[in-house]
């Protein structure tokens, strides 16, 4: 099998996580050379990353394959010892994909815009702040999200942590995580982890690499050339 993934793509980054922790080997993971192009589009209609490629048959969405990869890779488990554990891992898992990490993945365009939409900010960072303090009467105190061990939690919230720490700053929002006392000890406990941390050292190289782009001017032109690219392929 192949994964197709990015450094900075939290989802695919939610993947890597299970992968380490599990041990497994026989993945391949490599980033499309095609993606963010019509071409990419064409293979895999959603259009994001992660992807996996099973003998050429293609799974998108990265709960869907955490699922998959759980099911055909049952050990170590990454859920609960009894069906209520497993769908309180279930129920954080989605706190860190739904709540945090798709409200940042559509906040971080204010994070580089010229001109912020404080309209946008407000209403996808509040809901940031705001889940914060939901997810501070949930998560595990032992330096884990749940069940004292790495589960399908805690690879949903590194990298939601992640984009809320290093990316909601820079739309002129306040980072929310050491206000919320338990969600603050369990992120300072869990980047010790070394599966989480080797993962965070990806998206932090991934980061990097954007800023740079940035920074130099370059990732304006390729979004300006992919989006006129995707504009004539679907005129």
């Amino acid at each position: 099998m192949k994964l197709y993934s990015g450094d900075l793509s939290p989802y695919s980054a939610r993947v890597r996580l299970q992968i380490y922790a599990k041990g497994i080997t026989d993945i391949a993971l490599e980033r499309p050379s095609t993606f963010g192009t019509p071409e990419f589009r064409k293979a895999f209609p959603i259009g994001r990353i992660p992807v996996l490629d099973i003998d050429g048959d293609m799974l998108p969405e990265s709960e869907v394959i955490a699922e998959y990869l759980e099911e055909i890779y049952p050990q170590p488990s990454m859920l609960g010892a009894t069906p209520r554990e497993t769908a309180h891992i279930r129920m954080v898992a989605r706190i860190g994909d739904i709540y945090l990490m798709n409200n940042m993945f559509m906040l971080s365009a204010q994070s580089r815009a010229k001109e912020r939409n404080q309209g946008i900010v407000d209403l996808l960072g509040g809901q940031v702040v705001r889940n914060i303090k939901a997810l501070d009467k949930l998560i595990g105190t032992d330096g884990f999200a749940c069940s004292g061990r790495l589960t399908m939690a805690d690879c949903a919230l590194v990298p939601g942590l992640f984009l809320v720490e290093n990316v909601l700053p820079a739309t002129g929002m306040e980072n929310p995580i050491p206000a919320a006392a338990n969600v603050a000890a369990y992120w300072a406990a869990i980047q010790k982890n070394e599966h989480a941390a080797r993962v965070l050292a990806e998206l932090h190289r991934g980061l990097e690499e954007r800023r740079e782009l940035i920074r130099s001017g370059a990732f304006e032109k390729m979004m300006a050339k992919a989006a006129a690219a995707m504009a004539a392929a679907e005129a």
